[in-house]
């Protein structure tokens, strides 16, 4: 524990201010929740995730088996059958790296299992392109996965904890999404704490010896009522997630409402750049401009009740494209919502306090076509 950090909090015992990125808050919320196996492939820019598990785990800090797989398909592979055995698992990836686990992704989903999986979200080639957009996480949207996206360090640490619990109370998959770069390797302030997590719980498990199939071939209706159940089930995680948003930091549940109170616009976004859409919102704000923010924190099970109660006027900013229109765009849209659309950011192109002050005025002033690319 750091010297003077340290401060009592009488619902959940000591907590401890540690100056972290949100890779390193990640890892930190892993050790909270003991995860039994991980397994994974390095890649920029989540290998400090994994790295320093595998350092907690070789100085006995962990007490879980870490593999170091020689891809993240079989990464994922390594998880689909510790989990299917009843073991908690984690694995971190990132852009090439989940579309080539893409595969098992789906398995894992559709096995029903539970399981952890941090994504810090950089963009996919080609061109080849390191940097962050939201156009990796994006691949698991119809897999079954449920995808949370955070705002901060301190988020991350959070969700990462809620989606230990969430999953394995819903027994579908959970996947915690990071900007790359200005979140994974940019260090805040993060509130180290340990919430209540019960016991791996799962709806089966499957050991040697044991008589039994699984996923054969299935064909029919058997394979449609498969996925129908994960689909229902993936809709009301929605309450798991609700109700148990005051036990892992108290972030909004699926979205959080920034000066939406009389707002007569309203913006949509997801992810770390929302904090200097904040900062833009409010220069307008003193400008006199009733503009608010609608930030989305999770993908799936996508918030569409939040979404169907905006009155305003409303603008959707997107760091994944699907065609010309952003994917966020996309499904608001098909909430009902008449909404504008801009996609920016994409390849770690820069998107400040200015740039989104400019493009929030012209929107307020009716200048912003129905789909625009911020180039």
């Amino acid at each position: 524990m750091q010297r003077g950090l340290q401060a009592r909090s009488d619902k959940d015992g000591f907590r401890v201010k540690k100056l972290l990125t949100s890779n390193e808050a990640i890892a930190q919320a892993v050790k909270i929740a003991k995860p039994d196996v991980i397994a994974a492939y390095p890649i920029t820019p989540q290998s400090p995730i994994v790295e320093k598990l595998a350092e907690m785990v070789e100085r006995g800090e962990l007490d879980a088996r870490f593999v170091n797989a020689e891809s993240e398909h079989s990464a994922m592979a390594i998880i689909h059958g510790a989990a299917t055995a009843g073991a908690r698992v984690f694995t971190a990836t990132s852009s090439h790296g989940l579309a080539y686990m893409l595969e098992m992704c789906w398995w894992i989903a559709g096995s029903r299992l539970p399981a952890v999986m941090a994504v810090a979200m950089r963009s996919i080639g080609a061109p080849w392109n390191i940097h962050g957009d939201h156009l990796d996480i994006i691949l698991l949207r119809d897999a079954g996965w449920i995808i949370g996206i955070a705002e901060n360090a301190q988020e991350a640490f959070d969700m990462t904890l809620q989606a230990f619990y969430v999953s394995e109370e819903v027994n579908i998959p959970f996947a915690v999404g990071i900007d790359a770069f200005t979140m994974s390797h940019t260090a805040e302030v993060v509130e180290i704490w340990e919430p209540e997590i019960p016991k791996r719980r799962q709806a089966y498990t499957v050991t040697p010896g044991q008589e039994i199939a699984v996923n054969a071939v299935t064909l029919g209706k058997a394979r449609m009522k498969a996925r129908y159940d994960l689909a229902l089930d993936l809709e009301k995680s929605a309450e798991v997630i609700e109700s148990s948003d005051a036990k892992f930091g108290n972030h909004g549940g699926l979205v959080e409402s920034y000066r939406l109170e009389d707002a007569e616009f309203a913006v949509v976004m997801a992810g770390g750049w929302c904090g200097d859409a904040k900062d833009a919102i409010d220069l307008l704000r003193e400008e006199g401009k009733k503009i608010g923010l609608l930030r989305l924190r999770f993908l799936r099970p996508f918030p569409k009740k939040a979404i169907k109660k905006l009155k305003q006027e409303v603008l959707v900013v997107d760091r994944a494209n699907t065609t010309i229109q952003g994917v966020l765009g996309l499904e608001v849209k098909a909430c009902g919502l008449d909404a504008k659309n801009v996609v920016a950011g994409l390849g770690g192109l820069e998107v400040g306090v200015e740039d989104f002050y400019a493009i929030f005025k012209r929107f307020v002033e009716g200048a912003i076509n129905e789909v625009e690319w911020f180039l």
